[in-house]
């Protein structure tokens, strides 16, 4: 999404060429694949890891640190070493996202039309918004010493990373469309207005 807004932005005149239906199918190929071996290598390694403190995890699902948490041997080292490897992983997407936001930004500044700034930032910040959610609250969950674990604050961190981004996703995309932003409203102002109108009736 960021090289989508930069090509944009700053490469206007090459965007058919430089984000072609190849290159889209390149990228996201190269997400799901990184994607699914990442998994597969995390997966692996769980599973040969003992655990002699039960089997619960206080969590909804079977994050990696409530795992090493119930570990009993040193082999959970290995898990630890790939998780090093994830966050470089996901170190560099971000700072390949700020470089790229850098150079939007530098270039929507030059813009002396102010609708255009506006259009330009209301197009850039959502997106990078929900990425600084993800990774700041992946490095919390992941980074943070085990005294200032609590399952609660676990919890939060969790669903913060895992739901609240997905779910954001759409909805900060689909907001761009006219007729979804119509329809919006339509939907807001009849759920409104019809318990308007059931408060009211209620009354009398």
């Amino acid at each position: 999404m960021a090289y989508d807004r930069f090509v944009a932005i700053c490469r206007p005149l090459h965007y058919g060429t430089l984000l072609g239906s190849r290159a889209c199918v390149q990228m996201a190929a190269a997400a799901w694949v990184s994607g699914f071996i990442n998994a597969l290598l995390h997966t692996a390694n769980t599973f040969s890891i003992p655990l002699c403190q039960g089997n619960a995890v206080d969590q909804f699902f079977c994050e990696i640190p409530q795992i090493l948490r119930l570990s009993c041997s040193d082999s959970y080292l290995r898990e630890a070493g790939v998780i090093v490897v994830s966050l470089c992983l996901i170190f560099g997407c971000f700072v390949f996202i700020v470089l790229s936001y850098v150079r939007i930004f530098t270039a929507v500044l030059r813009i002396t039309s102010e609708q255009g700034r506006h259009k330009a930032f209301s197009m850039c910040l959502p997106h990078l918004a929900v990425v600084s959610l993800f990774v700041s609250t992946v490095m919390i969950a992941y980074l943070k010493p085990p005294s200032l674990s609590s399952p609660v604050l676990d919890l939060v961190v969790a669903v913060l990373y895992s739901v609240v981004p997905p779910t954001m996703n759409p909805l900060i995309y689909s907001m761009r469309n006219k007729e979804l932003q119509d329809a919006l409203r339509k939907v807001i102002s009849w759920t409104f207005f019809s318990s308007g109108k059931t408060a009211i009736s209620l009354h009398r």
